[in-house]
């Protein structure tokens, strides 16, 4: 099909996307360049709203006067700074294994270490929400891969009796699912990579900060820190920086900094990146009020939606509303604008098809003021 006609018919189906340039304020919100109105984003993954913290702005502010704006060639030439290891020796340590190895973003990860991980001789068993840089991943490494029903050990289990193989058996998940928000049942999942002899990587990206007693996220609140091989996790969400890791043990992570082509072949993170992470990372060690805080609007959030006949409740900061139809999505994400909240409304394939949503996120920029006006928003839009 050629490029027009394709476009043409995304549009009619209600699944094209387009770009709407915002500007964005210090204090969280967004300002639409379209229209002239100040918007309150709801479609942020900036949690605990450390991108604008005064620390974690001048961590970066210092790496960047001290070292300047890029680290110049890829790690394994001459990029290869001080600073790369000081935050992998951070990240490794909050997450409670031996070492770490960090990427341009969590796309760039998963694309990276699962061809590494595994290969053609080898099988992969991945839950079927994973995120697309994981699908994309799979694809890439050439590996038999088969995915299991949304968090259903019982599908999970039946695969592995019958599929497992004799090559590397390599099972993914998402800690936190990022369309969902919910959570994946981490303690089966050891259970049976035990039993099959598998490698358990899991997906963090939207769990890191958030949960666990120090925060480092679900693996740590699973209390399967030791048994989870490979825990990879970014910088640009919850931690409010940019750039992504993959931290294991330290033969897991040499055997990837040797294969993994999205680190060899890639210029290092830039250093005021790598400075605003190392704030970050303090911040939220030293400032465990904030993820109470987001708990907190979460559950505000729910509840004034409760009022309002509609009841949602994911467990965690991702709060989606299910709506079906795309159009119909399209439509009342667009009448939210003009209300004044930035919402996006979530289409396949992104999610399965007829399956679109609003999808919520709760972050500490917003006011209980918002979270309530908000609800009452959607509650009629949705009732229409």
């Amino acid at each position: 099909m050629e490029p027009l006609d394709w476009l043409k018919q995304r549009k009619s189906c209600g699944l094209l996307r387009s770009l709407h340039p915002l500007k964005r304020a210090v204090g969280g919100g967004v300002f639409s360049l379209a229209d002239s109105r100040s918007l309150v984003d709801f479609s942020s993954n900036d949690y605990l709203a450390l991108s604008h913290h005064p620390a974690v702005v001048e961590s970066g502010l210092k790496y960047l006067k001290k070292y300047g704006t890029g680290a110049g060639a890829a790690r394994l030439m001459s990029g290869d700074c001080d600073y790369h290891h000081e935050l992998e020796r951070a990240i490794a340590r909050y997450k409670g294994k031996a070492a770490a190895l960090l990427f341009g973003n969590g796309y760039m990860a998963n694309a990276g270490i699962i061809p590494a991980l595994v290969g053609r001789h080898d099988v992969i068993f991945s839950d079927r929400l994973n995120h697309a840089s994981i699908v994309d991943g799979c694809q890439l490494s050439g590996a038999k891969t088969w995915r299991f029903r949304h968090n259903d050990m019982a599908h999970l289990q039946e695969l592995l009796q019958e599929k497992r193989g004799d090559g590397r058996a390599l099972v993914i998940v998402e800690s936190l699912y990022s369309m969902d928000g919910d959570r994946a049942p981490l303690g089966e999942l050891v259970r049976l990579k035990q039993q099959f002899d598998c490698v358990l990587l899991v997906d963090e990206a939207h769990a890191t900060g958030l949960f666990g007693a120090t925060g480092s996220g679900l693996v740590e609140e699973a209390g399967v820190t030791a048994e989870v091989e490979l825990v990879m996790g970014t910088f640009g969400k919850g931690l409010g920086s940019y750039g992504a890791y993959v931290a294991a043990d330290s033969v897991w992570i040499d055997f990837l900094m040797n294969r993994a082509r999205s680190f060899i072949y890639s210029t290092a993170l830039p250093p005021a990146v790598i400075g605003a992470s190392l704030g970050a990372l303090k911040v939220v060690q030293t400032e465990p009020r904030l993820a109470g805080d987001l708990r907190r609007k979460t559950l505000f959030l729910e509840s004034c939606f409760a009022k309002e006949g509609i009841v949602l409740g994911s467990g965690s900061q991702i709060v989606p509303l299910m709506i079906g139809e795309s159009d119909r999505a399209m439509r009342i994400a667009g009448e939210l604008r003009q209300q004044g909240f930035y919402v996006t409304a979530v289409r396949p394939p992104t999610v399965p098809e007829n399956t679109a949503r609003l999808r919520f996120s709760v972050t500490l920029h917003q006011s209980d003021e918002e979270l309530l006006g908000l609800a009452r928003a959607v509650s009629a839009l949705f009732h229409e």
